[in-house]
């Protein structure tokens, strides 16, 4: 059973560090490029992660059956869904981009309503999916729909990769038993093991030169919001399920909306007042506990 007054705004704080990588990734990935930046990432991570089990007295799960499943989990939540979202990016518009990435709990909704009833599925959650879904599209803006179907592959690209997130949040249900910190450093073990590899024979990144910003831009999108934000992600997904940490996928487009209110100095206008409301309701509604 969740706990709404600690689970929801760690929930928050989560859709803000991933909410924030858009803006890094915008910096480094200028003068870096993406496969060499995702290895710097995970990479990054990695590190962060390993020092904080040293610390932290914990130690790696045993068996070569959780490795596998740590790859398939590795797979889902950054190697196959940033290479899928990263491509289909080059040919659909940031917008349209946010709000197809934004569909991962309504997969996780069908995939986990049809295969399991387990976390309490009902009529309530779908509504706040789709509430959630509205206020994401009402946020980035109805013109944001206006593209759709044009740019096939990439959108497809674009949903894929949310798919691959709800997969993600779904399989990561499986290692609650080794806990959040000894699960993100596999992933991101796994990750680093394929990717780093990858970025050496395709990008050969010593022959590049990043200035201070773009390397500050890459560390904090590795420290904080892989390496932090995993922590909070499989933590969160002991208590508020698959559907509910898939949820923070709505928030993100508010974590935007409220960057460019405080930091840019925008104006809050009534659609995108209206989509923060059904946004916030919506992921309420997804994590309201249901009596079984």
């Amino acid at each position: 059973m969740p706990n709404l007054k600690t689970d929801l705004p760690l929930l928050a704080l989560l859709a803000l560090i991933w909410g924030s990588s858009y803006l890094f990734i915008k910096i480094a990935v200028a003068e870096i490029p993406p496969l060499t930046l995702v290895a710097l990432r995970v990479f990054g991570a990695t590190c962060f992660l390993a020092l904080v089990m040293r610390f932290s007295g914990e130690r790696l799960p045993r068996g070569r059956r959780i490795w596998r499943l740590l790859l398939v989990q590795s797979f889902l939540t950054s190697i196959g869904a940033w290479t899928v979202l990263s491509w289909g990016q080059q040919f659909v518009d940031a917008s349209l981009a946010s709000v197809l990435n934004s569909t991962s709990p309504l997969f996780v909704f069908f995939i986990v309503a049809v295969v399991s009833k387990s976390e309490g599925f009902s009529t309530l959650k779908l509504t706040g999916a789709l509430l959630g879904l509205c206020g994401v599209i009402l946020i980035v803006g109805v013109d944001a729909l206006k593209g759709l179907g044009t740019q096939v592959l990439g959108q497809s690209a674009c949903l894929l990769g949310a798919l691959f997130y709800a997969l993600a949040a779904i399989n990561g249900k499986r290692f609650t038993s080794i806990g959040a910190l000894a699960t993100a450093t596999g992933t991101m073990l796994w990750a680093s093991v394929v990717m780093i590899p990858v970025a050496l024979v395709v990008d050969r990144p010593w022959s590049l030169s990043p200035s201070t910003q773009a390397i500050v831009a890459t560390a904090v999108l590795s420290l904080l919001c892989t390496g932090v934000a995993l922590l909070l992600y499989f933590r969160l997904l002991k208590s508020l399920g698959s559907l509910g940490v898939a949820s923070q996928a709505y928030l993100r487009a508010s974590v935007g909306v409220f960057l460019s209110v405080v930091f840019l100095g925008e104006e809050l206008s009534a659609p995108i007042a209206l989509g923060l409301v059904l946004t916030i309701l919506g992921v309420a509604l997804i994590n309201w506990p249901v009596r079984k």
